[in-house]
């Protein structure tokens, strides 16, 4: 055979191995699932799955004006029975590779989360970029319930309001599934979760009335976050706590902050760019940490007589913005150790890798070190801009 019909004949052959799409499913036969809640009910799960309504969501002309979501309730002895419980009620197969928000409700996170976890990191269709929130004094189908006014589907209300409170306010914090699992499975540091409220009225907030007043009836605040011990749920951090978590491991994108100014009234910085160093070290033979944060920061408002054209008066707000910031720091850290006992900001973490073979004594019983840890803080606070004027029209008002 001449060698010019070799690669033919060969790619022919090739082509009559493929087998196509064997195991494809036409979408008009899927339920797209964006937002899934977790409860426990006695000794078994309610599993709550917020579906998309293609027509509805779709915003289409002829739309009916129905809800662009429904919300599937099953109960089963595991996560997996009752999301195939479902069937029973959609008449399409729930389809999870596009849920964009997972809801844990309170009770089972203070019983425990790993069981639960199985499933998701095991499904071959679910994707792990979906962010895992728990349901602050109520149940996550509860909290699918909503109805929101800026988004049409709900899950993705959630979604993107925990993305947008990360980046410009400090107290929360987005965790995917492989984040959580590596917490979970880490030596030296214990897992946290954003917490979410419902606030206002809850029998209202899931009718159509909610998206339909300027100010509605019930709404959905995410609300600091969940310290676990293990993979138990053991407390609600304050917002400061929440805070100093994010300063601490690095999580701080931007925030406000304000500071008193020298003869009363107050002046609110902007921090624009966080950068923190975590040490571990040992003092007198035992473990120790280092931590150092260096933040820059933007005058964003100004309620007090100062003169912020003399560099003295910038370094003296410097000074007052490092105290406070300090301050908050080192109280919440002493509380999380006397209160939880449980190394959230993986102190144990940079011990294990400064003395590596004192961690090989005292990894096993961390948890007791944590407790008496010293922490030694340092803060740097350098002030950039001053905005678009220099003093505030207050000041001028007062001369």
């Amino acid at each position: 055979m001449p060698r010019k019909w070799l690669i033919p004949l060969l790619l022919v052959v090739m082509l009559a191995l493929v087998t196509g799409c064997w195991n494809r499913r036409e979408l008009n036969t899927l339920g797209i699932a964006i937002g899934i809640g977790i409860d426990k009910a006695d000794d078994q799960y309610e599993v709550s799955a917020q579906v998309v309504a293609p027509g509805e969501a779709a915003g289409m002309k002829g739309a009916s004006g129905r809800p662009p979501v429904v919300l599937y309730h099953a109960t089963g002895a595991s996560v997996l029975e009752a999301l195939r419980k479902m069937t029973k009620q959609s008449p399409r197969k729930i389809y999870g590779a596009h849920v964009r928000i997972l809801v844990i409700g309170e009770p089972l996170a203070r019983e425990g989360i790993a069981d639960v976890l199985d499933l998701l990191s095991r499904d071959q269709e679910m994707r792990t970029d979906f962010y895992i929130i728990v349901a602050k004094h109520t149940k996550a189908k509860n909290i699918l319930n909503v109805m929101t006014p800026m988004e049409k589907l709900p899950a993705v209300n959630l979604f993107n309001a925990l993305e947008s409170s990360e980046n410009a306010w400090a107290p929360t914090r987005k965790i995917t599934l492989n984040e959580l699992l590596s917490d979970l499975t880490s030596e030296g540091k214990q897992a946290i979760l954003t917490g979410i409220e419902l606030k206002g009225d809850e029998e209202a907030a899931g009718t159509k009335k909610n998206v339909e007043e300027i100010d509605s009836s019930g709404r959905l605040q995410y609300t600091g976050l969940a310290a676990f011990s293990g993979d138990k749920l053991i407390g609600w951090l304050t917002e400061l706590e929440s805070k100093t978590y994010n300063y601490l491991t690095g999580h701080v994108k931007s925030t406000v902050g304000v500071v008193n100014c020298p003869n009363g009234g107050s002046i609110t910085l902007e921090v624009i760019r966080s950068k923190r160093t975590i040490k571990g070290k040992l003092e007198n033979g035992k473990p120790s940490i280092e931590a150092n944060l260096r933040i820059e920061a933007n005058v964003g408002e100004v309620a007090c007589r100062i003169d912020l054209t003399k560099t003295p008066t910038i370094e003296e707000i410097e000074q007052l913005a490092n105290q406070r910031l300090q301050n908050f720091i080192e109280a919440s850290i002493k509380k999380i150790q006397k209160k939880y006992k449980a190394d959230i900001f993986g102190f144990g973490q940079a011990i294990h890798r400064s003395e590596p073979k004192l961690w090989k004594k005292i990894g096993k019983e961390w948890d007791a070190y944590f407790v008496k840890l010293p922490v030694n803080v340092k803060v740097d606070v350098n002030i950039r801009r001053l905005g678009t004027v220099n003093n505030s029209f207050i000041q001028e008002m007062k001369e």
